[in-house]
């Protein structure tokens, strides 16, 4: 048995073009606080501790806006470019292919800005410890399932919000994505792991780490923003501070 930490790697997915944000440029090239979204987010996991190297996903007509971002921005965090592809599945798999070594890769979307370092630390221990691990927040709205002809009340506590960083063994992610064909319900990289035949842990996300959308998600997240500094000492793991699974059993980090 060895105490080497295992290889720890980011994909940032970044290719998208935001179209539903309506903005000049795509969502996570506009400025948040004075910079750049996804530079928000690279940052939070540069930050970490975990010695993580990132990987950003961006279209090929896009790395030449970036490099100027990074320049007028004085950014420079060292991160490796993955090219885009025609969807986030793809997209996805580009940046894998970066993944050289076997460890841990958590993806992320670059449009969640707003991820603690706490929550980054928590998936990637989890993680290491079960083999993947989703960050997950409770429902708070009473919810209706709904089809063509009516609406039916559900409860809400079984269901949850699921965001990012999902992280997971880098054999377990590489191979659903070698052997998975894109599917439109692939939303995000834990259900493709799932189609593989992988059972999926939650951990607790962090309610502010909200994937900025529309217009009204940067209002909602320049507030958080100039909030976030009375809260910020709670947003890091304690050393002995329990992993809760989501319906699973508490261990220990």
């Amino acid at each position: 048995m060895t105490d080497i930490p295992l290889k720890k790697y980011a994909i940032i997915v970044a290719g998208g073009h935001g179209t539903r944000a309506n903005t000049p440029v795509p969502k996570q090239f506009m400025k948040l606080d004075g910079k750049p979204v996804i530079m928000h987010a690279i940052t939070k996991f540069a930050d970490a501790g975990l010695n993580i190297e990132i990987i950003v996903v961006l279209n090929k007509d896009q790395v030449a806006y970036w490099q100027e971002l990074c320049r007028e921005n004085n950014f420079n965090t060292e991160v490796k470019i993955a090219d885009g592809g025609e969807n986030r599945f793809e997209s996805v798999k580009n940046g894998l292919a970066l993944v050289t070594e076997e460890g841990i890769v958590a993806v992320h979307d670059a449009a969640r800005p707003l991820v603690s370092t706490k929550t980054i630390v928590t998936a990637f221990k989890a993680a290491e410890m079960y083999g993947n691990a989703v960050p997950a927040i409770p429902l708070t709205d009473s919810i209706r399932q709904i089809d063509s002809t009516k609406s039916i009340a559900v409860d809400r506590t079984r269901y949850c919000i699921i965001q990012t960083p999902q992280c997971f063994l880098t054999s377990i992610l590489k191979k659903a994505y070698s052997t998975a064909e894109y599917k439109i319900h692939f939303t995000d990289d834990a259900s493709v792991v799932e189609s593989s035949g992988e059972k999926i842990h939650l951990v607790d996300g962090n309610p502010d780490n909200i994937k900025i959308t529309t217009p009204r998600d940067f209002i909602l997240a320049e507030a958080l923003m100039k909030y976030r500094p009375v809260v910020a000492s709670g947003n890091k793991l304690k050393p002995a501070e329990e992993l809760n699974l989501l319906g699973g059993q508490s261990q220990v980090a």
